[in-house]
């Protein structure tokens, strides 16, 4: 049972048909009194409330009543209705445990598809299992090419099968080459949307001038070089999943426009006044520290909450060592058919130097790593040696590894610097370098403007 909680009698008859229509029994109370001894009467399993029950707008009173729902009925998800302009109010109440926000005058698709996803997460407990097997899981859900047995990548996995069925927003966070982009393919397969479209895109490679365009589209003679159509990411992704990787790359003129259509699912495109409905599933991924950028007002707290219902923070390699053995016999497995060498093997001896390796760029360095070992030696089984030689080459080097002093130098510098070392390792080859630092070509090519280092363009 659901209990609706609005002073305006029309939004509450309104929000209780949408309810029954879905098969959903619900209550309704008027104000904050009257919403308490319902919830003493009755078990419910969600509360759906306005923020402003008085004359005033303030939302104090909704913020003061979310308290009390907290503490009274802390299992209990309560999902915030407000204005366009008061979104300020729900980011507040998302701080202070409220599962998620919708905007009058809201879709009620989005609203329906909201109550459903609180109400399934709601219903997954907590917990650690210590009867979880890589082999269990595999029975369960679609993880194919995700490698490792450690007990927190088994614990992600879970929660992944778990919440893939619901719509909720994914927000993936780990360092360059944990994996990002395997774990949101995972949260597709294993979702009610499997068999629609899976589109990624990466944010980093995007400018501010072009972002409409590419994630809107446009309409032919939109605007000067506009010589045809062109289908947008959203519209491409439509029924599916989109995933929007590098998402704190993202400025903040563009966050707007992104957060305007995740809270309204609609947009428009360039060229074309008519707004068009959108039914998505949302995943995010990043390497940065997203709610470090929100306190510094790189990004929006509203657009962080919008994509942060469930977090998923990948390890580094360095923090689940053991799995480094089966990610070098997967990858040594599918480069015997790649190279059409059946007879390749590893040594343990490799195995095990491979495996005190600091690995700073994770799995996709290891990856590299064991691709170069493999095109380059001439023997069948790889010995330490073999990595060794090839790990030496790696644009790191021993001198480079100590950090400059505190306050000597910004992280922009640094990352200048960074990329200047890798330009003069790589001789300028764009494509080298940008795999090296975890970058899309685009990506690097922003930072190379923005630092004034030069480049060949036809690389």
């Amino acid at each position: 049972m659901i209990l609706i909680i609005d002073d305006d009698v029309a939004v509450r008859v309104s929000l209780s048909l949408l309810l029954k229509q879905k098969g959903f029994r619900s209550k309704e109370a008027a104000s904050a009194n009257e919403a308490l001894q319902l919830a003493e009467q009755y078990p419910f399993e969600l509360i759906l409330m306005d923020m402003n029950f008085s004359i005033e707008t303030t939302g104090h009173d909704g913020l003061q009543l979310l308290g009390q729902f907290k503490k009274l009925l802390p299992q209990i998800p309560v999902i915030l209705i407000t204005g366009w302009g008061s979104i300020g109010l729900a980011v507040e109440g998302m701080r202070a445990g409220a599962a998620d926000f919708i905007t009058k005058p809201w879709s009620n698709e989005y609203l329906l598809q909201s109550v459903q996803t609180a109400l399934s997460l709601s219903s997954h407990k907590a917990g650690n299992d210590e009867s979880l097997t890589r082999k269990k899981l595999d029975q369960q859900y679609d993880l194919r090419n995700i490698v490792g047995q450690d007990p927190r990548l088994l614990q992600i996995l879970k929660k992944i099968g778990q919440i893939a069925p619901t719509d909720a927003s994914v927000l993936i966070e780990g360092e360059s080459g944990t994996g990002k982009e395997l774990i949101a393919e995972a949260v597709h397969r294993n979702s009610l949307r499997k068999n629609q479209p899976f589109v990624k895109v990466n944010l980093g490679g995007i400018s501010s001038s072009l972002f409409e365009s590419e994630m809107f589209g446009h309409k032919r003679g939109a605007f000067t070089d506009a010589k045809a159509d062109r289908t947008g990411r959203f519209e491409m992704a439509n029924k599916g999943t989109i995933f929007l990787d590098e998402i704190g790359e993202l400025d903040l003129n563009s966050q707007v426009k992104l957060l305007r259509v995740l809270q309204d699912r609609t947009y428009e495109v360039l060229g074309d006044s008519r707004s068009r409905k959108l039914d998505i599933r949302v995943v995010c991924a990043t390497n940065r520290n997203l709610e470090q950028l929100v306190e510094e007002g790189k990004f929006r707290e509203d657009l962080f909450y919008r994509i942060n219902l469930i977090k998923v923070k990948l390890p580094s390699l360095r923090e689940r060592p053991d799995d480094i053995p089966l990610l070098v016999q997967f990858f040594i497995s599918n480069l015997k058919r790649t190279y059409n060498r059946p007879e390749l093997e590893i040594s343990q001896r490799a195995l095990y130097w491979l495996k005190e390796l600091p690995l700073p760029g994770n799995i996709r360095e290891l990856k590299n790593l064991v691709e170069r070992t493999v095109l380059v030696s001439e023997s069948e089984i790889l010995e330490a040696e073999d990595f060794q030689a090839q790990a030496q080459q790696g644009p790191a080097k021993a001198g480079d590894k100590a950090l400059p002093a505190v306050g000597t130098m910004t992280l922009d510098e640094m990352e200048a610097s960074m990329i200047r070392k890798s330009m003069l390792f790589y001789h300028n080859n764009i494509s080298k370098v940008a795999r090296a630092l975890g970058l899309s070509r685009a990506a690097l090519y922003r930072r190379l403007e923005k630092f004034g280092i030069p480049y060949d363009i036809t690389d």
